[in-house]
């Protein structure tokens, strides 16, 4: 039985650009967990109190999704193009416990 983790990426600074370029690969993939009814919900970070931030970009992400453990969870998100083109950081990955709605 799958379980919940949430995934959550910390981006380095000024990194809008990088995000922008990257965010085609990194939606197909949201896009490939969404339909195989694993996603229970993905969105960044806006960097300033604003649903567009414009130039202010974002801080990070978090997603949240089915995952048959922790290891393949971490794997899934160590595979991220935001990873490969140096948007994040740091990636944090862990289980999570859905209790409302």
């Amino acid at each position: 039985m799958n379980r919940l983790y949430a995934i959550v990426g910390e981006d380095v600074a000024d990194s809008l650009e990088k995000r922008q370029a990257a965010r085609p690969a990194h939606l197909a993939r949201l896009e490939a967990l969404k339909n195989e009814g694993r996603l229970v919900l993905a969105g960044p970070f806006p960097a300033i109190d604003s649903l567009d931030p414009g130039p202010a970009g974002f801080t990070g992400s978090l997603i949240v999704a089915e995952f048959d453990s922790l290891a393949s969870a971490q794997a899934w998100a160590e595979a991220d193009p935001y990873v490969a083109a140096g948007v994040y950081a740091r990636v944090t990955v862990k289980p999570f416990k859905k209790v409302l709605p």
